[in-house]
């Protein structure tokens, strides 16, 4: 890598286009589908479990940012040079977390396909498989994607801002739930699997892969870098309080609304549909469609640069390795069905994978094999380490919870 590109001013697109890319990757369906199921079952309660998300992602992102950036190395290369063999580890891992999300990814355009226009789920989850790979095929599909994920996410953020006003979510009740810490243990399951919805498994790699592939990298633009990390998961924060705002105040509105989410087949479309009627629900079926269309091929591409360092036969067939994970996605959802259910499984197995991806991570952030003279904070090694053993014990204490999800 050049020394210009590590000294010259990183261009203010690319480091939104990546912190974009991280934060449409994390605003995927399963996303959606998780925050509004938690927000009825939890109430107002998980208002805790939502800010301390965010705080643990913005810890955990900018670690993984910072050493996979000062090191021009990707994770997986960084997982080598600690441990031989760790990387493939590293690896595997990812790309099976990317497997389960995207066989939700492509529920997820499955579900908004049934919101807008009445579409049985498996043959809208055929027709989501088809997109992603027709959008694959095309030679620009990234930059393809780039614009359509920015126009979709700003439709979903807008769409989301109208119905948690029409909502009016109890605020009073929301202030009060935030000195309530005694009811953090009872929600492990949803901290755990939020997490891994925002940065779990191959999420906070794709906006640091994006920047190493943009020539973004060295010491110079650690401050760029970081500030990438910000910009994306505010974004990704602020969709994740606005749906929680807009849930809860469906749910405050009539008794057994609560009930009536948690056991919807779509729970974010239904919770839309009872705040702002049919309209609500066509306009979050457009969201959940978007969402999932940047999700299926965010995560298919993300997850086969993952897989290709392992051997040149998958780099040499990069392209063809990534539709045919999309097609086996799509099988895989076809003969599962039940996509509202495995988004919040794949949720919850991408938020295991978070203590071993950032724990490796920190395990390089003092190397100087694989970081140089480049001094990382000790305040961010020290909070990324309790992020490391927050997300395994509540990881641990949600495996129960997590294999109930599959009755």
């Amino acid at each position: 890598m050049s020394n210009l590109s590590q000294t010259a001013k990183p261009s203010r697109s690319v480091l939104f286009g990546a912190a974009f890319l991280m934060a449409t990757s994390a605003i995927g369906p399963g996303f959606l589908t998780q925050t509004s199921k938690f927000t009825a079952q939890y109430g107002a309660s998980l208002v805790l479990i939502i800010l301390l998300a965010i705080v643990m992602d913005i810890t955990a992102q900018s670690n993984i940012w910072s050493i996979v950036g000062v090191s021009g190395m990707r994770a997986q290369e960084v997982a080598n040079k600690i441990l031989p063999g760790l990387g493939v580890v590293l690896a595997v891992l990812v790309a099976i977390g990317g497997l389960a999300f995207n066989v939700g990814n492509v529920g997820g355009v499955a579900l908004g396909f049934n919101a807008m226009f009445g579409l049985p789920e498996k043959i809208g989850a055929v027709v989501a498989g088809c997109l992603g790979i027709i959008i694959f095929v095309n030679k620009n599909a990234k930059t393809i994607m780039d614009k359509v994920a920015t126009i979709l996410a700003s439709i979903i953020l807008v769409t989301v801002l109208v119905v948690a006003f029409i909502s009016k979510p109890p605020m009073g009740e929301v202030a009060s739930s935030l000195t309530k810490f005694n009811e953090i243990p009872s929600m492990f399951v949803a901290l755990t699997t939020l997490l891994g919805g925002s940065c779990g498994g191959y999420i906070a790699f794709s906006g640091a892969h994006r920047l190493l592939d943009a020539g973004i990298s060295g010491p110079n633009n650690v401050k760029h870098i970081r500030q990438s990390v910000l910009q994306g998961v505010c974004t990704s924060g602020l969709v994740r309080i606005l749906l929680f705002l807009a849930v809860l105040g469906t749910c405050a509105q009539t008794v057994g609304n609560a009930d009536i989410i948690i056991n919807a087949s779509n729970p974010a479309a239904e919770a839309f549909r009872l705040a702002a009627g049919d309209l609500g629900y066509r306009m979050f079926g457009l969201c959940l469609f978007s969402a999932g269309v940047s999700s299926v091929v965010g995560a298919a591409f993300t997850s086969v640069s993952f897989l290709k360092t392992l051997h040149p036969f998958i780099a040499k067939y990069e392209r063809q390795f990534v539709i045919g994970f999309i097609a086996f996605s799509t099988v895989m959802m076809v003969v599962v069905g039940n996509a509202a259910q495995l988004l919040i499984i794949a949720g919850a197995f991408n938020g295991l994978i978070l203590p071993i991806s950032l724990g490796v991570i920190l395990l390089a952030a003092h190397n100087k094999k694989i970081v140089g003279e480049y001094k990382h904070p000790v305040w961010l090694s020290v909070l990324g380490w309790i992020v490391v053993a927050v997300s395994a014990i509540s990881g641990i204490k949600a495996v129960p919870g997590i294999l109930n999800l599959f009755h």
